[in-house]
């Protein structure tokens, strides 16, 4: 409640990448936390760079923090 709108800026940024995000577990409690699991990509032969997922995430959050902040 407190982060409206920051799971699916996630979650996209994910699906962006071709990520397959099988469950996700988010608390913003003391601060935002994000858990999520993912399964193979049929469509994807290559594996993804896991400091490319932190960029993508790390872009997601700016660009909602950059969103919520105009409005």
């Amino acid at each position: 409640k407190s982060c409206p709108g920051l799971l699916v800026s996630l979650l996209e940024a994910f699906e962006e990448l071709g990520l397959n995000i099988l469950e996700a577990r988010v608390s913003c409690t003391d601060s935002f936390r994000l858990q999520a699991v993912g399964g193979e990509n049929e469509e994807q032969s290559e594996s993804i760079d896991a400091q490319v997922v932190k960029q993508a995430v790390l872009q997601a959050i700016k660009n909602w923090s950059e969103g919520t902040d105009q409005q």
